[in-house]
């Protein structure tokens, strides 16, 4: 496996992570970006974060609605499933125990 798509499947799961620590399980594709970026030191341009929120959107873990030039990004349940370690999705990060 590559350094990228180690990086991608890191990605993912913190995209996921961010959305399901939301009240509402959702953000725009900005805050997304600069979550990531602050806390896991992902830095990468919006297109590759819309990129990988369209992946997670064709595997049934988010929905995805254009805003103007952002997406908002919803967990699904299959998403959910995934952060708690319930069902998982190939190609995103295992989630570590929690505690």
């Amino acid at each position: 496996m590559s350094m990228g798509d180690i990086i991608r499947e890191h990605a993912r799961l913190n995209l996921l992570g961010a959305l399901a620590e939301q009240p509402d399980h959702r953000l725009n594709s900005r805050m997304l970006r600069d979550d990531i970026a602050d806390r896991w030191a992902i830095n990468r341009p919006l297109d590759w974060i819309h990129g990988e929120l369209l992946w997670l959107a064709d595997m049934g873990a988010v929905t995805v609605q254009p805003f103007g030039d952002l997406m908002i990004a919803t967990i699904t349940t299959r998403g959910l499933d995934h952060v708690e370690s319930r069902r998982l999705i190939e190609g995103v990060k295992r989630p570590g125990p929690k505690g």
